[in-house]
C-alpha cells in the first residue's frame, strides 16, 4: 500500500463545498483518506490580486502508482468542473500531490515531492497537522523544520466551520 499526502484548494464558489465534494471523490476513487488536516483560510499565493483559498491536506493509502494517481486527481478536478486558466489564477477546485510515500519523481508532468511545498506555508501548515515528522526526501528536514524556516508570509488562518 503507497501513502501519499496531497493537498486540495478552492477559491471560487462554495469553497468549503468544493473541498467536501474533492474529499468524497478522492475516497471513491483513489483509496482510503487516512487523516486530513484542518481546514485553513488562505492568501492566494503567487497572483495575489484574487479571492481566499480554503486549503486542506490529506493522506491517503492507494495502490495507484503516481501516474495513475495524478491521472485520478486530474479528473476529479475535471469532474468537479475546473478549467485550467492563469498560472496561479483563480480555480474551483485544484488538487496537488504532496508526497508519495518517500519517492523523488521527475517525470514531463509529473514532479514530486511538489516543487514549491518549502515555499508555501499554507501547504506546510495543513501537512503540520497531520505529518510534522514526515521527513521531505530532497531538503531532508522534517515538514515542521521546513514550516518553522518558510519565508513566506501570507495568512494562514484555522477555518471556522459553522
Amino acid at each position: 500500500m503507497n501513502v501519499s499526502y496531497i493537498l486540495t484548494g478552492s477559491n471560487l464558489g462554495n469553497r468549503l463545498d468544493y473541498l467536501r465534494k474533492a474529499k468524497e471523490a478522492i475516497a471513491e476513487t483513489t483509496g482510503a483518506i487516512a487523516n486530513n488536516s484542518f481546514i485553513y483560510e488562505t492568501a492566494a499565493w503567487g497572483l495575489e490580486d484574487q479571492p481566499s483559498f480554503l486549503n486542506q491536506a490529506l493522506e491517503i493509502h492507494t495502490v495507484h502508482s503516481p501516474s495513475s494517481l495524478l491521472e485520478s486527481l486530474l479528473k476529479i478536478e475535471k469532474d468537479l468542473g475546473r478549467k485550467r486558466g492563469a498560472k496561479y489564477g483563480p480555480r474551483l477546485i485544484d488538487i496537488d500531490i504532496l508526497f508519495f510515500n518517500e519517492e523523488v519523481i521527475e517525470q514531463k508532468g509529473l514532479t514530486i515531492p511538489h516543487p514549491q511545498l518549502h515555499k508555501r506555508r499554507f501547504a506546510l501548515q495543513c501537512l503540520n497537522d497531520i505529518a510534522p515528522t514526515f521527513f521531505h526526501p530532497v531538503f531532508h528536514k522534517n515538514i515542521n523544520q521546513l514550516l518553522l524556516e518558510c519565508n513566506d508570509t501570507l495568512p494562514v488562518d484555522k477555518f471556522l466551520i459553522e
